[in-house]
């Protein structure tokens, strides 16, 4: 290899942008319209436009990044996670276009992707397993047999895809077509397919995890151990390695299982299989993630494995060099920096970052693809950074924990560090044993266990966006040959138009955009979006009478999927959205009047 295209965007981009300066290899990055100014186009040796402004007209648009794999004159492509890094029929066109995947092989992603066929290789090597269906299920009927069979609560999940996306979990049998039909529409927005399969849920579980590395030779290690417990909405918070807390035997299950199933698999390069751990110590398989983890830094400070240069010394046909177990050192923790409200649900609320102070000091990492004046949009994931923090031991990683969060500062959107804070000072996340108080679990932050608190944030419209600092000229992002040039024009010439931004495969100029004003509520009758995003099902009916806490509309954005509830029993009018529209944070959607 001697050039990589780079298939993504954000924090996992610049990553990867930065290891291949390492390994003296040649970077191309492409982004879409809000990314043109983004790090990961700065920081690569060469970047291009995608030209557009949705992942499906970007980073999912695999004739786009071959095309531009083909001018750039790459070699290879880098997925990074998300998007197209599990789609095998895209690591199949990348092969055939004469490129190098770095990845694992068509046949082993589509294997272990398929969580129903992961879970029959899985149940092949005799890995731990929870009941589940064999199949993906063909309808809510099917659902409810697995749950009268064998109990609530039962898990939903997307066939393909990860990141809790697709994943719901039913208490009640009366919730199980709703939420069928939510968990299809999520797996179909994300990775392109609806299927859903259903297995028996761990309740008060933790999960667990191995980072794995396999060559071509033959060779499966396992890397470390992971815990990625704390989660909201069946998405990670906080990881860290080496998973504390398990018993010997514990460990070695997870190891042991790990390798029989990728080597059942025909595995080559970085993976991730995940487990739930029950409260009564029983271990069960969940998945396989075929690419890079978001939290593989943890791992990487823990053994001193650059997890990405051994990606790609593993595409270019490398062997491994080491085997079971890898020295390890010290204890690490990764807390993932999103742009929500956590007060509020954990709204996803994009906006402007007006100020962005990281930490550094001993033990302190900070993986990002932001800079204050970076405008986060709601067509992407919501996670801004990663924090990682390092020490000696668990103790010493918690107390660097601290100062590192003290010291974080991001002005303009609300973040999840305030919720990071504060975890930090619960017994039940940094209790030293799990005998005197450490009870965290996947569902642990949504429970009444967890007293923790995050009042909403009230940072104004977040969206909003003083353009005083520009009136002054206008600066144009121009593309020549994947060079980035800036060009910066008097005001006075505005009239030449956005076309002068896109001369030679250029973007539009960068004006940040101003944000619809909200729409004030109408009296008590109005039910207003809370959020920024766009409408994906329309369950109001002009009309109809509806009791509190009815849903009404789901709106999506960074990913995740917001029920709007009913706020009174009452008549709905004026319903003023249609499936895929986009709406802004107090945006009316319709009324509830109270008959008269």
């Amino acid at each position: 290899m001697k050039k990589v295209l780079i298939a993504n965007r954000g924090e996992i981009a610049v990553r990867v942008v930065r290891a291949c300066r390492d390994a003296g290899l040649g970077s191309v990055a492409v982004y879409a319209d809000q990314d043109r100014d983004a790090p990961h186009a700065r920081l690569a040796d060469e970047a291009f436009a995608l030209r557009g402004s949705t992942a499906a007209d970007t980073y999912l648009d695999a004739g786009k990044l071959l095309a531009l794999a083909a001018e750039s004159g790459a070699d290879a492509v880098h997925p990074g996670y998300g998007f197209l890094s599990e789609d095998a029929e895209f690591a199949r066109a990348v092969t055939a276009a004469g490129l190098t995947w770095i990845g694992p092989p068509p046949e082993a992603i589509e294997r272990l992707g398929d969580k129903v066929a992961a879970r029959e290789i899985a149940r092949r090597v005799d890995a731990p397993l929870a009941p589940g269906t064999e199949r993906p299920v063909e309808g809510p009927d099917e659902v409810l047999d697995f749950a009268r069979q064998h109990g609530l609560p039962l898990a939903i999940k997307a066939a393909n895809g990860g990141g809790g996306r697709g994943l719901k979990v039913a208490r009640t049998l009366a919730e199980i077509p709703e939420l069928l039909e939510s968990a299809s529409r999520e797996a179909a927005a994300a990775f392109g397919r609806g299927d859903c399969f259903v297995e028996k849920y761990l309740d008060r579980a933790r999960h667990v995890e191995t980072q794995c590395l396999a060559d071509r030779h033959g060779t499966v290690v396992v890397v470390s151990t992971r815990d990625c417990s704390v989660q909201r909405r069946h998405q990670k918070l906080i990881e860290e390695a080496p998973a504390p807390f398990l018993t010997a035997e514990q460990e070695e299950t997870l190891r042991s299982a790990s390798r029989a199933i990728l080597a059942e698999a025909g595995y080559v390069g970085a993976g991730t299989c995940e487990f739930l751990l029950g409260e009564d110590g029983t271990l069960s398989f969940l998945e396989v993630n075929t690419r890079l983890q978001v939290e593989h830094p943890v791992t990487e400070e823990i053994t001193g494995i650059d997890l990405v240069l051994e990606q790609f010394r593993i595409a270019d046909g490398e062997p491994l060099g080491y085997t079971d177990p890898v020295p390890r050192r010290g204890h690490s923790i990764e807390f993932r920096v999103n742009g929500e409200d956590v007060g509020r649900g954990f709204l996803p609320t994009p906006g402007t970052v007006t100020r962005w102070s990281p930490p550094a000091g001993p033990g302190i990492r900070v993986d990002t693809g932001m800079v204050a004046g970076t405008v986060v949009d709601g067509a992407f994931d919501s996670m801004l950074a990663k924090l990682i923090v390092t020490g000696a031991d668990r103790r010493q990683a918690l107390a660097r924990a601290r100062r590192a969060l003290a010291e974080f500062t991001v002005e303009g959107v609300p973040t999840t560090l305030a919720l990071a804070r504060e975890l930090l000072e619960v017994p039940a996340f940094t209790a030293e044993d799990p005998e005197t108080g450490f009870a965290v679990h996947t569902r642990w932050l949504e429970s009444d266990d967890c007293t923790v608190r995050v009042a909403p944030w009230e940072g104004g419209d977040s969206a909003a966006e003083d353009e005083a600092g520009g009136a002054g000229r206008l600066s144009y992002t121009v593309e020549v040959g994947g060079r980035r040039l800036e060009v910066a024009l008097p005001g006075t010439l505005a009239a030449i138009g956005p076309a002068a931004g896109r001369a030679g495969g250029g973007s539009a100029p960068r004006r940040r955009p101003r944000a619809s004003a909200a729409a004030a509520a109408a009296g008590g009758d109005a039910l207003s979006s809370p959020m920024v995003g766009t409408v994906v099902k329309v369950a109001a009916v002009e009309g109809a009478q509806v009791a509190e806490g009815d849903v009404l509309f789901v709106i999506e954005a960074m990913k995740m999927e917001q029920q709007i509830k009913a706020h009174r029993a009452g008549v709905v009018h004026g319903v003023g959205v249609a499936v895929g529209a986009s709406v802004s944070r107090g945006a009316a959607l319709c009324e509830i009047r109270t008959a008269a």
